[in-house]
């Protein structure tokens, strides 16, 4: 493949399901001339509930899967799968850019002033080595509340961002964050961006709050600039977004739109 073909083929962005679209978003924003490959992993959604091993077995096949449709880079818009996966997918496919996330814990650090930060995520992110090797980098002075986000994601799959059962999983999960002094909140889940409405509505300006997309656009227009993979603007290469889901998901499609401005139809592989 040329150069220039290369730089025209499409980055692929997954996730467990809707969250990584807080992530596409920054992408597109960053990156508008490039063409995306969205794969919602929605028929096994959340990872973070599943044991490490089949999460792990699981981000490989629809890794392999994106690989067969050409792509030039990967962005693992996933903290559970990247916290799990990101080294085996980089050692799969050692000639492939492999962007992963993981949650702003370093920024958050920075920003609070009462030295206490909360982190909200999955199980799955929580109980990793590689998160609490995070944790164990930061400033000692530093205290962190971690808190898994039970039942967040699935009510984000269906696309319940800003409801009644919304608000009182996430009075469960903040108040008592608040309570200890949390006065920033690592949002560590790529689904939980979606839910920043509805915390400021709750909560106002009481918590700062740290998501990482814009970070990971950044590192990916690094990265392809480095391999010489950026798309160039022209009028004879249309833009394509294309959204592909391992289950049916009216929630996706209408987020999408959105999110990304696309009216793409919604392709069902690996269900």
């Amino acid at each position: 493949m040329s150069i220039l073909s290369q730089a025209d083929a499409p980055i692929a962005i997954f996730d467990s399901g809707l969250g990584g679209l807080s992530v596409a978003r920054h992408i597109r924003a960053r990156l508008p001339h490039e063409s995306l490959i969205y794969f919602a992993d929605c028929g096994w959604a959340p990872y973070g509930d599943r044991p490490r091993q089949d999460i792990l077995a699981r981000v490989c096949v629809v890794a392999d899967w994106l690989v067969t449709q050409g792509v030039k880079s990967m962005v693992v818009a996933c903290n559970t799968a990247t916290t799990i996966a990101i080294d085996t997918l980089r050692a799969r496919y050692d000639t492939l850019p492999i962007v992963g996330i993981e949650p702003g814990v370093k920024p958050a650090v920075a920003r609070s002033r009462s030295h206490v930060v909360g982190v909200l995520a999955t199980e799955a992110t929580l109980r990793t080595e590689s998160f609490q090797a995070l944790l164990a980098r930061q400033d000692s002075a530093c205290r962190f509340v971690c808190q898994a986000g039970r039942g967040l994601v699935a009510l984000i799959e269906q696309g319940a961002l800003d409801t009644p059962a919304v608000d009182t999983l996430l009075q469960r999960y903040l108040d008592p964050m608040l309570a200890e002094g949390v006065d920033t909140l690592v949002l560590g889940s790529t689904h939980f961006p979606l839910l920043i409405p509805a915390i400021e509505r709750l909560y106002g300006d009481r918590l700062a709050l740290i998501e990482t997309g814009q970070a990971v656009a950044h590192r990916l227009h690094a990265v392809l600039d480095m391999h010489a993979l950026l798309a160039v603007a022209s009028e004879a290469k249309a833009v394509q977004v294309r959204l592909v889901s391992s289950r049916p998901s009216p929630a996706l499609l209408v987020l999408a739109g959105r999110t990304l401005g696309t009216t793409s139809p919604l392709q069902i592989a690996l269900d």
